[in-house]
C-alpha cells in the first residue's frame, strides 16, 4: 500500500480542494459560488459566449454551467441573446451589474491566492504558476482559452 502524499497528484488535488473551499467561503458574501463565478468571468470577458463553450473551458457540465447561468441571469448579472448566424444558441454578455461584481469577485479571489501562496517567496509563485500552466496546457488546454474572441461558442 502506498501513502497517497508521496503522490505529486494527490498534493496538487488536495492543493486545489483547500484553494476550491477557501474560495467558496470568501465568495459566500457576494452570493456566488465557483461555478457562478467561473460563468461570469468567462461571460464578462468574452461577451456572446455560450453556456456550452463556457462549460467546455470549464470541464463542468452543461447541467451544471446551466444552473450557474440561470442564477446569473435570474439575478440580473448576465442577459441571454440570440445568436447572430445560429438560432440554436443563445449569447451571454455581462450587464453592468455582472461585470461589477465580476470585478470585485476578482479581488476577492486575489485576497484568497496570495494567502493560500504567501508561504513562498515571489520567485517560487512564479515557478509553480508557470509549471501549473505548463501542466494544464498539456492535459486541459480548452480551459486556457478565457478570452478568445474567434470562438464565442
Amino acid at each position: 500500500m502506498y501513502d497517497p502524499s508521496t503522490r505529486t497528484g494527490y498534493l496538487a488535488w488536495q492543493f486545489g480542494q483547500a484553494t476550491a473551499q477557501r474560495l467558496e467561503r470568501a465568495l459566500r458574501p457576494l452570493d456566488l459560488n465557483l461555478a457562478q463565478l467561473r460563468s461570469l468571468v468567462q461571460v464578462a470577458l468574452t461577451p456572446g459566449i455560450s453556456s456550452a463553450e463556457i462549460a467546455r473551458r470549464s470541464g463542468l457540465t452543461a447541467q451544471s454551467m446551466g444552473a450557474a447561468v440561470n442564477a446569473l441571469v435570474s439575478r440580473g448579472l448576465i442577459e441571454r441573446g440570440p445568436h447572430p448566424t445560429n438560432r440554436r444558441v443563445l449569447e451571454l454578455r455581462a450587464t453592468d451589474a455582472g461585470r461589477a461584481l465580476a470585478a470585485h469577485a476578482q479581488r476577492v479571489v486575489d485576497d484568497v491566492q496570495r494567502e493560500m501562496f504567501e508561504v513562498l517567496s515571489a520567485d517560487e509563485q512564479k515557478t509553480v504558476h508557470a509549471l501549473l500552466q505548463r501542466l494544464v496546457e498539456h492535459s486541459f488546454p480548452e480551459s486556457l482559452h478565457l478570452a478568445d474572441p474567434q470562438d464565442g461558442g
